[in-house]
This record gives structure tokens, C-alpha cells and sequence, in this order.
């Protein structure tokens, strides 16, 4: 960890400015620009302590947001708690192993996630669920063991690659319940904040978090997710060419840090 200089500020200010503004524009796969972005953008030298970084930002982020779907009732706690605590249990795991592994391997490796989040935002997907799930007494003995072992993979990558995994934690709690797409994105909330505290705090206990970067970053995405939740609503008829363009935009930066990646072990 390395004091902040000017540059770096305003680099990481506005970094974290575009990752916001991209989550409250077109509502996921945003926070996966985060380590790209602390890498070759504001310059953090070491990919673990990006990694880490990334994963504080990406709680505090899921937090806030979290605070506007509760009010707004989209939340399922029961399976929101459910998949937080065997996700907590793979990201545990995940970042445990991330942090063993070589760092320009994991941003190869990190590279692909990228390409598979762009592709998986180009698709539109369909609407269909039951707003009257719920996780209960009554129905734990059907919905745990689908959820458990999909949780726990799912939070063992988002702590192997420090990333919110909301583009993984949606679909899977529609598959693994049955809740609709709107509940899925509240609920994930949840999971993405547990998610990002365990590896983040898994990072930070190997010094792997820039705790003054951080909170520029965290500072940066509040500002930009309210110009990117405000801008979304005049765009609203546009949701759909917002996500390809986006979906493009994620997948020339992993073709980027795959590039690079490659050139570093090649010497």
C-alpha cells in the first residue's frame, strides 16, 4: 500500500466515477471494470492489492444500492441470506486461492470472466419468475439444496477474481427458486456485499487493500451512480443498445488485458 498521489486521486476518482455511472446506466457487469481499471488506469503496480481494492468498492456499491431496492420491496431476505452464507463460504475459498495464484495469470484469467460478462449482457433475457417465493420452513427443504452448492461456486468466483458476480448470482437465483428478474437483482444485492466484504477482508489481512484508494474510489462511484441512475431514466426506451454497447465496451478491455497479459509472459 502506497500513498496516493495527485494524479492518482483524480485518476482513481474518476475510475470509480465511470464504474458507478456504468451500474446506475445499465444496472450490472459495471464493477468488472473496477481491476482493469486500477491497474491501467490509476496505476496499481500489484494485481492482488487491485483485487482486493476492487472488492471493498464493490460491497460499499452493492450496499448502497441495496438500501433502494429494500425500500422499493425487492428483496427475498429469506434466499437473500441463504445464498450469502454458503457464497460466503466460496469466497472464502475463492480469495484464498486468488491470492496464491500468479498475478498476470489472474488478470489473463480475468480477461476471459470479462469476455463471458459481455457476452452474458448482450443477451436479453427473459422476463419469467414468481413474485411469491420466499424461503421458509415450508419450503427449505426444497429450495437449500439448490441453492447451496450454486451459491458456493458462484461466491468462490467472485472471491477468486474480487468481482460483485452479480452477472452470475442473478440467473442463478432464478434457476436455483423461481423469483422473478427484479427480485433476483435485489437479492443478489445482498450476496454481492457479503461477497465483496469476505474477500475484501480476506485481502486486506495479506495487506492486499489500499484503504486511502479505496474510499477515492468508493467516492468516485457514488457520484457517478447517481449521474448514471439519472441518465437511465431518459434513456429507459434504450435499455436494450445501452447493454450491447456496453456488453462491447467490457469486451475490448478484456481483449486489452488479455494483450498485455500476454505480452508479460512472453517477457
Amino acid at each position: 500500500m502506497s500513498d496516493l498521489t495527485l494524479l492518482q486521486d483524480v485518476l482513481a476518482l474518476l475510475s470509480g466515477g465511470l464504474v458507478g455511472f456504468s451500474l446506475g446506466l445499465v444496472g450490472g457487469g459495471g464493477s468488472v471494470l473496477a481491476v482493469p481499471l486500477l491497474v491501467y488506469v490509476v496505476g496499481v503496480k500489484d494485481p492482488h492489492t487491485a483485487i482486493g481494492t476492487s472488492a471493498l468498492a464493490v460491497a460499499v456499491s452493492a450496499a448502497i444500492n441495496l438500501v433502494t431496492h429494500f425500500r422499493k420491496g425487492n428483496v427475498k431476505f429469506g434466499c437473500a441470506a441463504a445464498f450469502a452464507v454458503f457464497g460466503i463460504i466460496g469466497a472464502a475459498l475463492g480469495s484464498t486461492a486468488g491470492k496464491a495464484f500468479d498475478g498476470q495469470s489472474l488478470l489473463a484469467l480475468f480477461g476471459v470472466v470479462m469476455i463471458v460478462v459481455g457476452l452474458t449482457m448482450a443477451r436479453k433475457p427473459a422476463e419469467v419468475g414468481r413474485p411469491d417465493i420466499h424461503l421458509d420452513r415450508s419450503t427449505a427443504a426444497n429450495l437449500l439444496p439448490r441453492i447451496a452448492p450454486v451459491a458456493l461456486g458462484v461466491g468462490f468466483m467472485a472471491g477468486f477474481f474480487g468481482i460483485g458476480g452479480g452477472f452470475l448470482i442473478v440467473p442463478s437465483l432464478v434457476a436455483a427458486t423461481g423469483m422473478t428478474m427484479l427480485n433476483a437483482i435485489g437479492t443478489s444485492l445482498v450476496a454481492i456485499t457479503a461477497f465483496g466484504l469476505t474477500t475484501a477482508l480476506n485481502y486486506a489481512l495479506s495487506g492486499y487493500v489500499d484503504w486511502p484508494l479505496a474510499l477515492v474510489f468508493i467516492a468516485g462511484g457514488l457520484a457517478g451512480g447517481v449521474a448514471g441512475a439519472y441518465i437511465a431514466r431518459w434513456l429507459s426506451g434504450r435499455k436494450g443498445a445501452l447493454d450491447i454497447a456496453f456488453a462491447g465496451l467490457i469486451m475490448l478491455v478484456a481483449i486489452y488485458m488479455l494483450v498485455k497479459s500476454g505480452l508479460a509472459f512472453l517477457g
